[in-house]
């Protein structure tokens, strides 16, 4: 049997690093070995506090400025907009000064407008990060394995779905997410409501945490999100996944090789290398999030682009509109078959002694790949 099917995972996701030179419209071409058209991207100014994570997709639509969304069950709507995830504020068409993504290219993405009040896309001299996935080009369809039909596209080969629904009020109720295999991680926001973001994790199961905040895992809840299958996930009665809203859901499942969603025990070792837990994945990871179960602590991003040597220091932070940050004591090495946790980590980051930490893990390149092993960096 084949160890993975993905053997080019820069076909499916790509970390993007940019330097903004204030142009409009900038089109920013990817550099990874396959071309990407991403349907779901995830942007950060990395110089500027104050300036949002920033996260679109092509099943809204791009051209965020121009969004006449109206919103609600069973109105009509122009899908467009973006939405912040260190922010509980519905979607929004931003001003085109602050730059937004125009479209998607056939390996990348066009930056228009921005450079003048908080730039978020190509503002002059400023360091940027685009973290992009690939789903189905935008072309969506009806899901009707739910209690209500879902809208979605998905890209099977790479185990993920965007999932668009609309329920008349907050009855429990399943939702189709076109998958076919059960999803690892699924990150639910409600679009036209001031909300919190909800993530659930399978390796805790029923309820979620927040992706704007820092609160531990809610374990003891059903009225966030409970079963999940190969079809289905089911959402309670909570706004932020159900009501007369319409709603966006991203579903991730694991693939072999490509992709990973787990947990580990930190163990509280400090200092410069130190000895903190080795979590396999299966693959060289090139991207990485990290977050706390059962304390306090926000979810951090980490990624090969940005920090191409180990001893990966670079965080951003998605409850924040910080800039990144480079502080060894939240450092951790990406290995060939998975990554080390380096420092004890702070705010329960990364590596408290006793504290379990969910982990979210895409791939760079596959540990085995077409019998070829990869190798350290």
């Amino acid at each position: 049997m084949a160890y993975t099917t993905i053997t080019d995972p820069s076909a499916h996701f790509q970390t993007l690093t940019y330097t903004g030179n204030g142009s409009n419209p900038r089109n920013l071409t990817n550099d990874g070995n396959s071309d990407l058209k991403p349907d779901l991207i995830w942007t950060k100014n990395r110089t500027d506090s104050g300036t949002n994570n920033v996260i679109t997709n092509s099943s809204f639509g791009f051209d965020a400025p121009n969004a006449t969304f109206e919103g609600g069950a069973g109105n009509d709507e122009t899908l467009n907009g973006q939405i912040s995830t260190e922010s509980t504020a519905k979607q929004n068409n931003p001003a085109a000064t602050y730059g937004y993504i125009s479209g998607h290219l056939t390996d990348g993405f066009t930056a228009a407008a921005g450079g003048t009040n908080g730039d978020t896309m190509n503002a002059n001299n400023k360091e940027f990060v685009a973290w992009q996935w690939k789903c189905n080009g935008g072309t969506t369809s009806t899901n009707t394995d739910g209690d209500i039909n879902s809208t979605v596209q998905v890209n099977t080969d790479a185990g993920f779905s965007i999932v668009m629904y609309e329920p008349t009020n907050t009855t429990a109720r399943n939702i189709g997410h076109g998958l076919g295999t059960t999803p690892g991680l699924i990150i639910i926001r409600n679009r036209q409501r001031i909300e919190n973001w909800r993530v659930w994790h399978n390796s805790i199961g029923t309820g979620g945490y927040s992706l704007d905040g820092a609160a531990a895992y809610n374990t003891s809840t059903s009225t966030l999100i409970n079963t999940v299958n190969s079809t289905i996930f089911n959402v309670g009665t909570d706004f932020s996944v159900n009501g007369a809203f319409p709603y966006v859901a991203f579903c991730w499942a694991e693939v072999q090789g490509y992709s990973k969603f787990g947990k580990y025990v930190g163990n509280g070792t400090t200092g410069t290398g130190s000895d903190g837990p080795f979590i396999y994945t299966g693959f060289k990871p090139g991207f990485i999030m990290i977050k706390a179960q059962s304390s306090s602590g926000a979810t951090y991003l980490w990624d090969t682009k940005r920090s191409p040597y180990n001893g990966m220091d670079e965080t951003i932070n998605a409850a924040e509109a910080d800039a990144e940050t480079s502080n060894t004591i939240m450092s951790i090495d990406a290995l060939s078959n998975g990554f080390k946790v380096r420092n004890s980590g702070n705010n329960n980051g990364l590596n408290q002694s006793g504290e379990m930490f969910m982990f979210m893990a895409w791939a760079e390149h596959p540990f085995v790949a077409g019998g070829v092993p990869t190798t350290a960096r």
